[in-house]
């Protein structure tokens, strides 16, 4: 096979330019039988610890780069750099930087961040004053026809490209290249031939790329209606026949393709298996925890011996009378969160929420797994007491699975900018940062872009997707979706549009669209954040957000909490405040009692609008036939209501009300399944059942749970071994 490695390629974090997902390019490597691949978008590193991931899982070698939008010949020095003398400058080219090790990539991190917190005007842009002080562990290469020398070799200025070829050789030595691509344009023939000359002259090797934008060549099409989805308007549908790139040729080639295309100059094939070779990187997934400042007149000098303080003094003030079971469950969680490193975190936490407090932010009670934390329970993280629930600390923190704690914590909407603020000047600016989310083409948004670039009657475009289900929030992927007999009717018309429109949606949906700031998510980190991710900043947004996705960031090992705006806070926020205008009473919301009998009949009633997850018409619904009678009903209703267990709720009614009689599969199950009628409603339920019946650890309950919710088959299976021998 002959051997060849792609290090020019986009993916669709490349918005609305690149036409294939992360899996998609490193499938091709796989499928080519390639050993690496690069992945080089548009002025960001949106995908690269995806790309990373998906790389290592594959077997394939991951190589992390970026093609920068650059800017001038590195004669100005200062900010005026990235100006004309009206004060703005679109001009730029394209340059290709890959990371050779962790001092490169940390340093393509500064240069992408930098792009956009200093060098944005359209594009995130650099120049050769930020490659001198960045350069060190980076491959250079000079990208495509608009790269920093093709221009001037096409247009014949032979001298201006060797002065600027110079100056990158003099900067990065022997890891600058010279590209040649052949795409069959004009324009590349030009850089073919003078190429080669200005690489011999100045001692700089050639490297041969493709351009890649799709994976396949019969993408072209749907790619160029990828590049019209920003511009396009519905009165004046473009000719998407007419390639924007004048080529169909920005496919994954093969490596054969590669070799048959460049053999003129077969070592600039050679030389992408060099620089492969140069580029090692690996990303550490070691916790990035920033320092909790602990207060000097405590005494206490270590975060363990604080988050100990701090937790007896908030066990004295939740619970007047100590038992023993509250005192081992205690210094049973403490013991974990050490031994874990986790004590910073919980730290870090309380002392927002309080903050928060005292600023008069609303802050919610506590919901997810973290209720079922004393020691959050103790700290005035949660409001909810998990001994009397009965919840498990294990789902929160397994001491057998490393994973950092996962806090959401719900903030008054109208106030959750002060927490943020708090934040930001405890443990600095450049510290924190708020996460990047992307908005995606789901099959009904698909469908209308690529309904008005093609022109199809928008009456048509709406039909297609009004019929197209949205299940709990998610949308039907369209390959399901035109199944269904309502969209079968459509498409049996014949439209030749309407074929054409399921065509190109069908290989870009799922694609990133567009990039803004996250609801909730933001990330605290030990230091300057751009050591650690990269920063996204255009002018549409007031701070700059990391590249990294929410997960991706807490996959790095940097602290990402949740800080969401809650309008239902703010509405009670708003009803307390006009209760004590209008009445002179003042209620303090956590601590109204939990066993009112008119608010339960209200429920009953389905007189539930704006009431946080209660209030759409099928919950109203089954709010009426429940009769809800205590919070243990509510809570049961709440879980059940979502994809799978929603099956149960009928079940759930009759034998709450003696319709049907309540069973048990086993009589160790009664005392679990009492109080849901039989119904195994809560995770916490299920990792009884483990522990109980099958003499579970809770540690290996919360796996078995986790695999559930996952829906891993394969590790339900080899669970299901155990499970079944130990009852037997």
């Amino acid at each position: 096979m002959a051997e060849f490695v792609h290090l020019h390629n986009h993916t669709y974090y490349s918005l609305l330019d690149g036409a294939c997902s992360v899996a998609d390019l490193v499938g091709a490597a796989k499928t080519n039988g390639m050993k690496s691949v690069a992945m080089t978008d548009h002025g960001v590193l949106f995908g690269a610890f995806e790309f990373y991931k998906t790389a290592k899982a594959a077997g394939i070698k991951p190589i992390i780069g970026c093609e920068v939008y650059f800017v001038n010949d590195g004669l100005a020095t200062d900010h005026a750099r990235f100006k004309d003398a009206e004060g703005k400058n679109k001009a730029y080219n394209h340059l290709i930087l890959l990371a050779k090790d962790e001092t490169g990539y940390r340093n393509l991190m500064k240069l992408v961040s930098r792009g956009h917190t200093e060098g944005f005007y359209y594009k995130p842009r650099i120049d050769f004053s930020m490659l001198e002080e960045h350069h060190e562990g980076l491959v250079a290469m000079t990208a495509c026809a608009g790269g920093i020398i093709s221009p001037h070799l096409i247009s014949g200025d032979y001298e201006k490209a060797k002065r600027i070829a110079t100056k990158f050789k003099n900067l990065f030595g022997d890891d600058f290249y010279i590209e040649i691509q052949d795409h069959g344009l004009k324009y590349e023939v030009k850089v073919r031939e003078s190429a080669p000359k200005l690489a011999k002259e100045l001692g700089i090797k050639l490297v041969a790329t493709n351009d890649c934008h799709y994976i396949e060549q019969r993408h072209a099409l749907a790619h160029n209606v990828l590049l019209m989805i920003r511009d396009a308007n519905s009165k004046e549908p473009p000719n998407v026949n007419v390639l924007k790139y004048g080529t169909d040729q920005n496919y994954f080639r093969s490596g054969a393709e590669m070799h048959k295309l460049f053999s003129e100059w077969p070592e600039s094939i050679e030389t992408t298996l060099e620089i492969e070779e140069k580029c090692n990187v690996s990303f550490s997934k070691d916790f990035k925890m920033p320092a909790f400042p602990i207060p000097v007149e405590s005494g206490i000098t270590t975060p363990d011996a604080y988050l100990e303080h701090l937790t007896s003094k908030g066990l004295d003030r939740r619970f007047p009378v100590m038992t023993r079971e509250i005192e081992d469950r205690s210094n049973f969680e403490l013991n974990v969160i050490k031994k874990m490193g986790y004590a910073g975190y919980f730290l870090i936490v309380q002392d927002f929420i309080a903050a928060a407090r005292e600023r008069g932010v609303s802050v919610g009670p506590g919901r997810g797994s973290a209720a079922g934390s004393i020691v959050a329970y103790a700290l005035g993280i949660t409001n909810v007491d998990p001994i009397k629930y009965n919840l498990l600390f294990e789902r929160f923190l397994n001491p057998e699975r490393v994973s950092m704690p996962d806090i959401d914590i719900d903030f008054s909407d109208d106030k959750r900018e002060k927490v943020i603020e708090y934040v930001r000047d405890k443990y600095g600016r450049n510290s924190v940062a708020q996460i990047i989310t992307f908005s995606t083409l789901s099959a009904r948004a698909v469908l209308k872009d690529v309904g008005r670039v093609l022109g199809v009657p928008l009456t048509t475009i709406n039909e297609l997707t009004k019929n197209i289900p949205v299940i709990m929030g998610r949308v039907t992927p369209l390959k399901e979706a035109i199944e269904l007999p309502e969209v079968k009717a459509i498409l049996a018309k014949g439209d030749p549009l309407v074929k054409k429109l399921i065509e190109y949606s069908l290989i870009l949906e799922g694609f990133a669209r567009s990039a803004s700031k996250h609801a909730a998510g933001v990330v605290i980190a030990p230091g300057d954040i751009s050591n650690y991710v990269p920063l996204y900043k255009t002018p549409s947004l007031d701070d700059a957000v990391t590249q990294f996705n929410m997960k991706d960031v807490e996959e790095t090992g940097l602290l990402k909490m949740d800080f969401l705006g809650l309008r239902t806070l703010s509405i009670i926020d708003t009803a307390l405040a006009l209760i004590e205008q209008n009445h002179g009473v003042k209620i303090d919301i956590d601590t109204i009692p939990l066993d009112d009998r008119e608010t339960y009949e209200l429920f009953g009633r389905g007189d539930t609008i704006a009431v946080f997850q209660f209030d759409s018409p099928p919950m109203q619904n089954y709010m009426r036939a429940l009769k809800p009678e205590n919070l243990e009903d509510l809570s049961s209703m709440n879980a059940l209501y979502r994809p799978g267990p929603m099956e149960h709720i009928p079940e759930f009614i009759d034998c709450k009300h003696g319709r049907r009689k309540v069973e048990y599969l086993h009589p160790k199950l009664e005392p679990i399944l009492a109080e849901t009628y039989g119904v195994i409603v809560v995770q916490e339920q299920v990792m009884r059942i483990a522990r109980d019946l099958a003499g579970f650890s809770l540690a290996k309950a919360d796996e078995m749970r986790r695999a559930m919710g996952k829906k891993d088959l394969h590790k339900m299976e080899a669970m299901k071994v155990s499970f079944i021998a130990s009852i037997l």
